[in-house]
């Protein structure tokens, strides 16, 4: 992704301080992964190192969503970490997420603030780019809009349910998935659960037609 000139300077300064404080995140890439994590760094993701979270960059409105929450009903459920990511739009430091290396053969990713189902196993794929990468969303799970903050052009993903920050979109970037895309997704912002919905409910409906027998 090439930077303005205006945001060249900041971007600078997080990368010294990301090499700093985790050498080994870059130093164990290959050159295309480094590539790819200081290009995923923009969920902008410096300034969330730097001042604690992201600048607010959504231009949709928390009434487009059907969980309305107050700041003061989330902060009542979510931990601070989770607050400054979902809800601030901030992000983890690249490799810190217990998602980014987690790969099971089932079950489903869903929203940590509402537990909405947003990504199911088999949508993740290694990307190396120090954040959880997945090709593709649940339909209607994720919703999509253009992000200028800073000067630069991306794409933010957010639940579709309580509009919670998941990170970013990349398109065209060669990954041999079948839709060429990487959702940058926040750790902090996932639950992981090894069943998915639909499972809970036919495991539930069969019990209670057992309990009726």
């Amino acid at each position: 992704m090439r930077l303005p000139q205006s945001a060249s300077l900041l971007r600078f300064l997080h990368t010294l301080s990301s090499i700093s404080r985790r050498p080994q995140v870059f130093q164990q890439l290959p050159s295309r992964n480094a590539a790819l994590l200081q290009s995923s760094m923009p969920s902008i993701p410096f300034l969330g190192s730097l001042f604690g979270l992201s600048a607010p960059s959504s231009n949709m409105s928390s009434s487009s969503f059907p969980d309305q929450r107050s700041n003061d009903e989330w902060r009542a459920v979510l931990n601070k970490e989770q607050f400054r990511i979902l809800r601030e739009k901030g992000t983890e430091p690249a490799g810190t997420g217990q998602y980014d290396k987690h790969y099971p053969s089932h079950g489903v990713y869903a929203c940590a603030g509402c537990s909405a189902p947003l990504y199911k196993s088999d949508h993740k794929f290694m990307s190396g780019c120090g954040w959880p990468a997945y090709f593709d969303s649940i339909p209607g799970a994720v919703k999509r809009h253009e992000d200028r903050s800073f000067g630069m052009a991306r794409t933010e993903i957010v639940c579709a349910n309580c509009g919670g920050h998941l990170g970013h979109v990349f398109k065209g970037e060669g990954f041999p998935t079948p839709t060429d895309e990487r959702h940058c997704v926040n750790s902090v912002s996932l639950k992981f659960s090894p069943e998915d919905e639909q499972q809970q409910q036919q495991q539930q409906a069969a019990q209670a037609g057992e309990s009726k027998v």
